[in-house]
């Protein structure tokens, strides 16, 4: 622990940036700075192009209230009246949490997720104040661009157009951690990036692109779902389509209005969730950001380096089968429909490692494995190969997620990393989970904190091939498997072969 008292926040609660110098307070006794831009807004002449550095600000900035929300419907996470209900695409900010400006601690700069359409670092879910002043660690959220503006490619379509818009805005952010966080009381050479779901799947985009080396030391992907990310021509037929429901060209479509830009992208992703193995929203490979599918770069050791904590949910579709969205396979026929796709003849292969489908626990198991599940795998089995490989499988549930036949469903682990219980959706899962925290949280946050911070990080036995250990964590005690998911996991070889195999 750092030991400096609370009345030391007070006093450096003005940092200097390379921009400017930024004005905090104090949130749960460790300093916070919210909406500290890291980049130009994308706006005008900027909307669809890469990040640039900040202009510099003359004076002291005040950095007490969020910036805006990216553009997004509505989502259930950010459902709590201490959200922020603003939204634009000026979003392009981040917050920080410290708990002693004069240190060099340990960083975590988390990415959240949302599919790339919704979500934003601002959400009471990710408050990050409990690990800054739990782990004595300085936490940074970042908001980056989604949906149409950040979250669709367009960079097929030219000039003015780059790819991969929201990867590049959350490298641009982990730059200004690199050149700024040290003011903060951070330690740039001791920064871990952390992410859930759509931000997992950006962690394992940033390992597998050559821009991001030296930006972090340490990783951790929670339930990433790599179909988010597709080959660069399905993308550009998505753009071709995209300007034919605008109806303009290329050039004219930095001043379309935001509704019907949004609008136009809601179409294609409606076409390609009919017609396509992947959504119209994420991340492309295929350019010089991400050269190859970071599947594809783990077993070619086209990857950075660092240790890496990676896991799913028991229960990850259980959440989605209520919308029997496509490509999460939920029902019969959109499995039947996604084989058709992706693999016919691993069809069977792959069913037969489900005993009593089509029963739902069974439908439940394969949408998980198809979207969160086997591509976790495949990566993990080859990263493993390059650097320490950490694997779990969140398998608590709540009273609250079993009365519903829920589970461990897609991303009811965040609250206990981040012990946000008095969010909207904390108090949903924990109703009493500010009073008391579960043990699972405990253990949870203390594993995190400590893999971000320890020398020499190893929080459970090391995965690789063939031992696969994988560390199982349940309500009251964790435990550690080998090859828990064993047959599920061979069977979908027959979609993600093997190195060598």
């Amino acid at each position: 622990m750092s030991g400096n008292p609370k009345g030391a926040i007070a006093s450096a609660r003005v940092v200097q940036t390379a921009a400017g110098a930024v004005r905090g307070e104090t949130d749960g006794g460790v300093g916070v700075w919210r909406g500290i831009p890291y980049a130009e807004q994308p706006l005008g002449q900027r909307r669809f192009a890469a990040p640039v550095p900040p202009a510099p600000w003359p004076g002291v900035r005040d950095a007490v209230e969020h910036g805006p929300l990216p553009p997004q419907g509505r989502s259930f996470v950010g459902g709590g009246r201490d959200d922020p209900k603003v939204r634009d695409e000026a979003c392009l900010t981040l917050t920080v949490w410290s708990p002693d400006t004069s240190a060099s601690l340990p960083v975590m700069v988390w990415i959240p997720g949302g599919a790339f359409v919704y979500g934003a670092g601002q959400l009471q879910l990710y408050n990050g104040s409990r690990l800054a002043a739990n782990g004595d660690v300085v936490v940074v959220n970042l908001t980056y661009r989604i949906g149409v503006f950040g979250g669709f490619e367009l960079g097929s379509l030219g000039e003015g157009f780059d790819d991969n818009l929201c990867l590049r805005d959350q490298i641009a952010a982990l730059r200004w951690v690199q050149e700024n966080i040290a003011g903060f009381g951070g330690d740039p050479d001791q920064v871990t990036v952390f992410g859930e779901s759509a931000g997992a799947t950006s962690v394992l985009a940033l390992l597998a692109s050559p821009a991001a080396a030296g930006l972090f030391g340490r990783a951790i992907a929670q339930s990433p779902a790599l179909p988010l990310i597709a080959d660069y021509q399905s993308r550009a037929e998505q753009a071709e389509r995209f300007l034919h429901e605008v109806g303009v060209s290329a050039a004219e479509l930095k001043n379309q209005p935001q509704r019907s830009l949004r609008r136009a992208a809601g179409m294609v992703q409606l076409h390609s969730v009919a017609t396509t193995p992947t959504l119209a929203y994420g991340l492309t490979h295929g350019v010089d950001l991400l050269p190859r599918h970071p599947i594809e770069a783990a077993r070619a050791g086209a990857v950075l380096e660092v240790p890496l904590i990676i896991g799913t949910n028991s229960h990850e579709a259980s959440m989605f089968a209520w919308s029997k969205p496509a490509m999460l396979p939920t029902t019969q026929a959109n499995i039947e429909t996604f084989f058709a796709r992706h693999d016919p003849a691993a069809q069977d292969r792959v069913l037969a490692a489900y005993p009593g489908y089509p029963r739902r626990r069974a439908l439940i198991a394969i949408g998980s494995d198809a979207t969160f599940g086997a591509p976790t795998w495949a990566f993990a089995d080859a990263y493993s190969e390059h650097g320490d490989t950490y694997v779990y499988r969140f398998e608590h549930a709540t009273w609250t997620l079993r009365a519903l036949g829920l589970g461990a469903t897609h991303g009811s682990e965040i609250v206990h990393i981040q012990h946000s219980y008095g969010s909207y959706l904390g108090r949903k899962l924990h109703p009493l989970g500010r009073r008391v925290q579960p043990a699972v949280g405990r253990r949870m946050q203390r594993t995190w904190l400590d893999f971000a911070t320890a020398p020499r990080p190893q929080p459970w036995p090391r995965y690789d091939v063939p031992r696969r250990a994988t560390r199982v964590i349940r309500t009251t005690r964790d435990i550690t498997v080998g090859d828990p998911d064993g047959a599920r996991r061979a069977a979908w070889e027959a979609v993600y072969p093997p190195l060598g195999g």
